[in-house]
Formats: C-alpha cells, sequence, structure tokens
C-alpha cells in the first residue's frame, strides 16, 4: 500500500476560493484505493462553516517551534466521501473572515501550517511514502523535508512532489522577516535555493527542493519556461523541466451531471438535450429579466472577474458583440472596474446583458445548462474548469488556445466534422470577436452541425478518473515501483 498526503491551503467542500479547492477535495477519491491509501491535511480556519467544525473529532495537540516562538498546534480528524482529512488548528493563525490576508500575515500563517503538517505525522501514526503539496502556500514543505526533518528516521524516505496550480502567485516577502518567522539558515536564502531577485520566494522553494513538480495542463507546463507566462521563474522551470510534468484537472462528473442536477430547471442527458435544455434557457431568461426568445444566441461567463481572464478584450467588442442577436449572462466578482463595466452593460443593453455580480453555486449551474455558448477569452489559464463543466452540460466553449483551453477543448473543423468548440490563437480583441461571430454562424445557419458539436463534447471524459491514472502514474515512477 503506498501512503499519500496531500497538503494544501483549502478543500472542498470545507473551504474554497478557487480551483484549487476542486481538486484537493475530488482527487483523492478517485485514487485505487487497494493501492494508494491517500489522506488530505488542512488548516482549521475559523471561517469554516459551522456544520463542518462540529463533525470534526480531537486528536491530540502539542506546542511546536516556529523559530524562536512555541507555537500551539491542534489535530483534528474527520472522514468524508471516504476520505481521511486533518485539520491543523491555532486560533492565532487562522482566524478572520477569509482564508487569506494580507501577504505579511499569511507568509506567517502557511510556514506556520507548513511545519506543523510535517511534525503533526508522527504524532497522529502516519507516515507517507510521498508529501504532495499545493501551489506557493506549501512551498516550504520540500525545504523542510530536505532540512531539519531530513535528519529524522520517521521523515528520512519521504519523498515531495509540488504542484502549481497558478504561477503568478508564489508567496515573496523580504528574506530578513522570512528567515525571523521560519529559522531557516543563511544557506538557504541564495539564488538557486529560495532566493529570488532580492527577496524569499515560498513557491521557488518548492519548486527547487521538490522531487518532482507537477502543473495542471501539458500546454501551461510549456509556457511555463518561457519569459511571457514564466512570472520570471522561466529559466527555473526550465532547469527543472526533467521533473515537470503537465496533469490536466478534471471535474466531478457526480457533481456537474445534467441529467440528476438538482440545481437546473429541468434534467437532460446526451440523448434528449435537442428538446429539452431549452426549458433551461427560457427559466433563466424569466428569471434574469432578459428578453425570451428560444432562438437568441445566449453567451454564459461564469468566473473570477480579473485581467487574466481576458475581460478586457470583451469591454473592447461588447457594444459591436451587443448590436447582434445575442445574450450574455454573466457571474462572479473580482476587480470593480470589470464589476463595473458589466454593470454598465447590463443597464446600457436590459434585454440582452444580465451581470450578476456575486458567486452562487446554483446560479452557476443554471448558466451552464442554459446557454448555448460559453466564454473564457483568458489571457491565460494553468487549466480552467469552467469550460468543462461547459462541455458537460453541452455548452459549447469559445476560448483562446492557452493553457489548460488549448489541451480540453478541440477547435471546431468544418471540412471534417471534428471539434468540441470555438478557439482562437492571438490575444486579441477582433479575433475573439470573429470567433463568436463564426459560432453564431454555424449555431443559425448550420444547426446539425452544432448539435454533433454538443454531442462530442457531451461525450468527452474529463472526470478526475483519467488524471487519478496519471498522477499514480507519477507517484509509481518516484518510488521505482
Amino acid at each position: 500500500m503506498k501512503k499519500v498526503l496531500f497538503v494544501a491551503s483549502e478543500g472542498v467542500p470545507f473551504i474554497k476560493t478557487g480551483g484549487l479547492a476542486d481538486v484537493v477535495g475530488s482527487l483523492p477519491k478517485c485514487y485505487n484505493k487497494e493501492e494508494y491509501d491517500v489522506r488530505v491535511i488542512l488548516p482549521k480556519y475559523m471561517c469554516m462553516k459551522e456544520e463542518w467544525k462540529n463533525k470534526m473529532n480531537y486528536v491530540t495537540h502539542f506546542y511546536m517551534d516556529l523559530a524562536w516562538r512555541s507555537q500551539y498546534v491542534g489535530v483534528l480528524e474527520m472522514q468524508y466521501d471516504g476520505v481521511q482529512f486533518y485539520f491543523i488548528d491555532n486560533e492565532y493563525y487562522f482566524a478572520g473572515p477569509k482564508p487569506y490576508g494580507n501577504i505579511y500575515q499569511d507568509i506567517e500563517k502557511f510556514a506556520f501550517f507548513s511545519k506543523a503538517a510535517l511534525s503533526a505525522l508522527p504524532v497522529i501514526g502516519f507516515k507517507p511514502d510521498i508529501v504532495h503539496c499545493h501551489d506557493w502556500q506549501t512551498g516550504l514543505v520540500p525545504v523542510l523535508l530536505k532540512d531539519k526533518f531530513h535528519e529524522g528516521e520517521f521523515f528520512r524516505d519521504m519523498k515531495s512532489i509540488i504542484t502549481i496550480h497558478n504561477l503568478k502567485f508564489q508567496g515573496v516577502w523580504d528574506v530578513k522577516t522570512v528567515r525571523d518567522i521560519t529559522g531557516l539558515p543563511m544557506y538557504y536564502f541564495a539564488p538557486d535555493k529560495l532566493e529570488a531577485y532580492g527577496d524569499a520566494n515560498y513557491l521557488k522553494g518548492g519548486i527547487v527542493y521538490a522531487d518532482a513538480v507537477t502543473t495542471v495542463s501539458e500546454t501551461y507546463a510549456e509556457e511555463i519556461k518561457t519569459p511571457f507566462y514564466g512570472e520570471r521563474l522561466d529559466g527555473l522551470m526550465r532547469a527543472r523541466s526533467n521533473c515537470l510534468r503537465g496533469i490536466v484537472n478534471g471535474i466531478d462528473y457526480n457533481e456537474y451531471n445534467p441529467e440528476t442536477d438538482p440545481l437546473i430547471e429541468n434534467r437532460y442527458n446526451s440523448k434528449n438535450f435537442r428538446k429539452e435544455k431549452i426549458k433551461n434557457k427560457r427559466a433563466l431568461q424569466r428569471e434574469l429579466g432578459l428578453e425570451q426568445n428560444d432562438s437568441m444566441f445566449m453567451i454564459g461567463i461564469v468566473s473570477r472577474l480579473t485581467d487574466q481572464k481576458g475581460f478586457d478584450l470583451i469591454a473592447y467588442m461588447m457594444d459591436e458583440m451587443c448590436q447582434n442577436n445575442l445574450q450574455f449572462v454573466v457571474l462572479g466578482t473580482g476587480e470593480e472596474k470589470y464589476e463595473n463595466m458589466f454593470r454598465h452593460f447590463a443597464w446600457k443593453y436590459p434585454g440582452k446583458v444580465s451581470a450578476n455580480i456575486y458567486y452562487s453555486e446554483p446560479m452557476s449551474h443554471k448558466i451552464y445548462a442554459a446557454c448555448d455558448a460559453f466564454l473564457m477569452p483568458s489571457l491565460f489559464e494553468p487549466c480552467g474548469l469552467s469550460q468543462l463543466m461547459s462541455l458537460r452540460y453541452g455548452t459549447v466553449p469559445i476560448v483562446r488556445e492557452t493553457g489548460g483551453l488549448k489541451d480540453t477543448v478541440m477547435p471546431y473543423n468544418e471540412y471534417e466534422s471534428t471539434g468540441t468548440g470555438f478557439s482562437f490563437a492571438n490575444y486579441n480583441a477582433h479575433e475573439m470577436y470573429n470567433t463568436i461571430r463564426y459560432a453564431m454562424d454555424i449555431y443559425y445557419n448550420h444547426r446539425r452541425e452544432w448539435n454533433k458539436l454538443i454531442d462530442r463534447g457531451m461525450a468527452a471524459d474529463f472526470s478526475w478518473n483519467s488524471s487519478a491514472r496519471k498522477y499514480e502514474q507519477l507517484y509509481n515512477d518516484l518510488l521505482g515501483w
């Protein structure tokens, strides 16, 4: 039996701010249970829902040195969906209304969490073969495994993997403060270790010291070796390219299933969507006060409203797009300029644009089920999950060819009648607009071809099971099995 520990700062259903939580919550239950014992350790945030906190069982507590500080570490546990979860408790670090606050606090909080997660292992009696870390918040774990912990018999043979979900976020602070927080010797703060451009960098430490590095799509694994996508670490990514592989994320096919989804108006499947899917569109048009018209081409957007997602392209073309026979339904929060941009267009084109500047899981499902197309014109996209959800619901994705979008959406080829969506290569507003116009032409004038696109999209398999097999292969390679 191979033992694996996931160390992460968030995981569904307990706490979520982005796609990282979906991975950490969904992937462990998809491993082969006969071969792998995969467990997860998370912080116990005060802002978690009471229903979860009430189900956790106390295991133990101890005190741990963090440089010159002595800190309380509580350990709790619970089973969920057949997976063993542990939670590290410390009210000083994990208080507050959200999991992440300002970066200075987070730098100390996740140094504490990384060390506490490792320190708890002998106490709870779990000795993993592999510690699988996620993003910068756990970047110190591979470093610590090679430092103090390496001296102990218990930790000596443990391997570590770090998965980069988004290279943009690296956990950067000045060297002096990070040394004071971690107690690591100066030796570690050199350009070939944790130091980058004069500062300490948690993610860099994780990438340097981990036995293997993964990221969340094959294309993104190649992109981050270039200056444009590499966020100033492209040299390091090229240096570690022999240990780097891209494994695309999946989605939970039980949770995102149009045939059984309790959150949508009308359920349907790949056989009856031609008649049944339209009922969801009608219901959403009614609910959001849009013009009620079956033939109107409805485009959905469910996203964080940030620069990364390509909203400046949409802002540039929105007036022009709204002259066509189409509707936009937007759901999400983020940067104020984009929130106000969508509010403005909803005011300007009331029957055509619906701006829902909040986040709601039920509403996101309604959008995936109701829309004809789903737009993701991202500047960069390590993996992206929304396009996988839209494929599952028979909503045709329109994406820019970057990262995971390029790996998961096969562009439509009218000559061979292949593909699952529409894509454009350059980060250019007119190119995006022309691709939308092309999709509309197929939708209005070649309906059989459009339905075949949906057929192929709904038949594609982006469940977690296929990702889990690839991770199992990586673990076996690492352990020499």
